[in-house]
């Protein structure tokens, strides 16, 4: 399995999975995150998307995942839930 090595998950281990056709999937094992240390919270607003609040929080819209981090629930779209108050984490 080919990783780009800018990714977060670069590095990690894979896990092979059998297929129901018989064939072996080379997959990423889990990641586990830690959560990161917050600086803040911010109150979701309309119109607010996981890549804008990515880039409000880390200046890098690809780094919504770091919101993600900081507010561990199962769902990250709840992320962008209006009203919804999120932690920001520390740069």
């Amino acid at each position: 399995m080919a990783v780009d090595p800018t990714s977060r998950y670069a590095g990690l281990p894979t896990i092979s999975v059998p297929a129901p056709d018989g064939s072996t999937r080379v997959l990423g094992a889990p990641r586990i995150a830690p959560r990161p240390a917050l600086n803040g919270a911010y109150q979701v607003v309309a119109g607010d998307r996981l890549d804008l609040l990515g880039r409000a929080a880390t200046g890098d819209t690809t780094r919504w995942w770091v919101l993600a981090d900081a507010n561990p629930w199962p769902d990250a779209t709840r992320l962008e839930i209006p009203g919804q108050t999120i932690g920001l984490p520390r740069a």
